[in-house]
């Protein structure tokens, strides 16, 4: 019987069901259907191409517009073991020659490449001999000129179908308006494809909008209160990221730049120590696309106002990517809008400029608008929310109050109306405020029957009233009169007592998110868990989400698993994974249990959700066969291991899917081994039933290995 999909999910993947919308992504594809998904970051985009490019035969090939996020793509999908490689410039040729041998001996589920690649004449006639099954896209709305991030590379692959007539395509975009994906339909000549577009909604990230006051020490004290979290924060300039990341290391923060100025090997550094959990922060330019795949970022915050709502999308999408509470933080000041507006006006082409215009004024309505964060942010896709209060953002949980400024706003408005609607901000604060300018005096507004009845505040309070007038649309900029000041039919309504006007204040104290991570868990044990994740990781080369998620490792210090069974059942823990690093967390967690028993009975009564009985039937990779043929040869497992230079476990990890698989019914374990370890091992099983393997490696004083135990226990289950 062959492995469904849902048993490849837990095997692989260690998941007990799909996300929304994965299962029929899945399925079109392997009915060799086109496929087109708008989803968040997030939403697991990667399985729905990474668990049919195991189940099919032929290769996925995996066109990926960041080279630096290949290696740590590939990496997880190894770790979940899968046949994974990428091709790009940073591989040096004995590695490159490595890959083009795998593609040729169809060795691969998958092969990542950029889409400069794959404009390769000589590279298309490689992939045409190498029973390409399907194409994934990521990020595909680099290929329309109306998206955001615009690639002319891209164009390219709107020739897969020509080259490509019976390969299937699926592509993957996490930000794209209804425009842009018609456009990326229509230059991939997609073929009637399955259409998903998943709610933008990201529940478990938190948004929250401060006004921007002393910056840098506003970053620090968030820092204080999230120590031991990883974050991303943005400004605008290189010159701010750099004079951000200087000042946070002068305080003690493990901070990094990263922008275009830096050296593509120092960027790399830089974005692989952010990676490895070996800095806290790295302080990104806006402008600048960083490829970051990590999925316990905790926070992202913005020190400067992004250009517009999808650029915004996308950065806060880069945080909770694991699911887990996240938050989304924004610093914003009346002078950020004046920086923007000077670029825009530097842009010559009219369309262009009212475009970023309209872009700027809908980020302000984000900022300065009194309704649910959430809801704006998914209104902005076209996307109606529901609910009355999200419960996720600052104006749902009361960290802001509404303030009925109807007074102020008819002051303001006043003064715009008596002296005609000719003048912009900065002159009609002053008025109100009462402020002995020259230009003032110039016009003759101190006259005025509104010069000076704001006096009691300063012009800070009436610009920030001025703008809540405009993000409610009170008020309008005349683009054709130096930004001057007019009123809306709504302002006038204002002004004339006919409706009230609202903003916002921000409350004392910090915002009260009613966010809550995986349960009771104990932080005692995930910190533990976490250290060896770190351990293993450096060990590797591999960045630690890649060994487990933090969610993994939060569900594991919830329900203490010590058992392969129960470890089975830990979300993200895979077959793969259950082999290479069930038994050292598993050691860890039974020694906490004998140190913290109060802990153990604290949650004696949890029980963690299993899965449906699955088959073990699977596709066995190209290294294992080859050990399947040395082990038919009568090799032991030490031999294989120093022939192939390759370790023990790595062997009888081969061993164990071989005889799961059906294919090793041939083997004969005296053969692989001593008779009498393999005689030891079964005493020490049948002795300590029910303890894990680094107890019975213990128990034996060290003379069996693990390697041994899995091998005897795999021959044990087959039987």
């Amino acid at each position: 019987m062959s492995e469904t999909m849902h048993e490849a999910l837990h095997r692989i993947f260690g998941f007990q069901q799909f996300r929304p919308n994965q299962e029929e992504i899945v399925s079109a594809i392997l009915d060799k259907r086109d496929a087109f998904a708008v989803m968040p970051t997030g939403g697991g985009k990667s399985l729905c191409y990474q668990l049919p490019a195991h189940l099919m035969e032929g290769l996925c090939v995996v066109i990926s517009p960041l080279i630096s996020l290949m290696k740590d793509q590939v990496d997880a999908a190894k770790a979940n073991g899968l046949d994974a490689e990428f091709l790009n410039s940073t591989l040096a040729p004995k590695d490159r020659a490595r890959v083009y041998q795998a593609l040729e001996n169809y060795q691969l589920d998958l092969l990542y490449v950029s889409p400069e690649r794959f404009a390769m004449p000589d590279f298309i006639a490689t992939l045409k001999q190498a029973k390409v099954s399907f194409f994934a896209i990521d990020e595909a709305h680099c290929i329309s000129e109306w998206g955001h991030d615009f690639r002319p590379d891209y164009l390219s692959l709107a020739n897969i179908v020509t080259h490509f007539p019976k390969a299937g395509i699926a592509a993957f975009t996490a930000t794209a308006t209804h425009k842009v994906s018609d456009d990326i339909i229509t230059k991939l000549g997609l073929r009637d494809p399955y259409l998903t577009r998943a709610s933008f909604d990201r529940p478990n990230l938190f948004y929250q909008v401060l006004p921007k006051d002393n910056l840098d020490i506003q970053l620090l004290e968030f820092l204080h209160e999230h120590p031991n979290e990883s974050g991303i924060i943005y400004r605008t300039t290189r010159k701010s990221v750099e004079a951000t990341a200087d000042f946070l290391k002068e305080q003690g923060v493990k901070a990094l730049a990263y922008h275009a100025g830096l050296t593509p090997v120092q960027r790399k550094k830089n974005q692989e120590q952010f990676n490895r959990d070996q800095v806290q922060v790295v302080v990104a330019t806006i402008a600048f696309g960083m490829g970051i795949d990590k999925s316990n970022v905790r926070f992202v915050l913005h020190g400067d106002l992004p250009k517009n709502m999808e650029g915004y999308y996308q950065e806060t999408g880069r945080a909770g990517r694991d699911g887990e509470p996240a938050r989304c933080q924004l610093y914003f000041s009346r002078s950020d809008i004046v920086r923007i507006r000077y670029f825009i006006e530097q842009t010559e082409d009219p369309n262009e400029r009212k475009i970023a215009e309209q872009q700027l004024f809908q980020m302000v309505q984000f900022a300065e608008a009194n309704v649910c964060r959430r809801k704006a942010v998914l209104g902005y896709f076209g996307e109606s929310y529901e609910k009355e209060n999200c419960s996720t953002c600052d104006i749902c949980v009361g960290d802001v109050e509404r303030v009925d400024a109807t007074v102020p706003a008819q002051k303001i408005m006043s003064a715009i109306q008596r002296s005609g609607q000719k003048f912009g901000a900065v002159h009609i604060a002053d008025i109100v405020a009462g402020a002995k300018t020259a230009r003032i005096r110039q016009f003759g507004h101190d006259q005025l029957k509104t010069y000076g009845a704001g006096k009691d505040q300063d012009k800070k309070y009436w610009r920030r009233i001025i703008d809540a007038l405009l993000a409610q649309e009170c008020l309008v900029q005349n683009a054709d009169q130096y930004s001057a000041l007019e009123l809306t039919p709504k302002g006038k309504q204002v002004l004339f007592g006919k409706r009230t006007f609202e903003t916002i204040r921000q409350k004392e104290g910090k915002a009260k998110a009613s966010m809550s991570t995986t349960g009771d868990y104990s932080p005692k044990l995930f910190e533990q868990l976490r250290a060896e994740r770190k351990r293993l990781a450096q060990e590797e080369g591999v960045p630690p989400f890649v060994i487990f998620s933090d969610r993994t490792l939060r569900e594991m210090a919830l329900y203490f698993p010590d058992t392969e069974e129960e470890m089975s059942n830990i979300s993200g823990v895979g077959a793969a994974k259950l082999a290479k690093y069930g038994d050292t967390f598993m050691t860890i967690i039974e020694m906490f249990k004998l140190m913290h028993p109060g802990e153990v009975e604290k949650r004696a009564l949890l029980r963690i959700p299993t899965t449906a009985k699955k088959t073990r039937k699977t596709k066995i990779s190209q290294t294992a066969r080859e050990t399947l043929k040395m082990a038919e040869q009568g090799f032991s497992v030490e031999a294989i291991a120093a022939v192939r230079d390759i370790s023990e476990g790595t062997v009888s990890q081969h061993i164990q899917a071989l005889l799961e698989s059906g294919q090793g019914a041939k083997l004969d374990i005296d053969q692989l081994m001593e008779p009498e370890t393999r005689i030891l091992c079964e005493e020490l099983f049948n002795r300590l039933s029910g303890a894990s393997m680094r107890s019975i490696i213990e128990a034996s004083g060290n003379r069996v290995t693990m390697a041994d135990l899995r091998v005897v226990r795999a021959f044990a289950q087959k039987t």
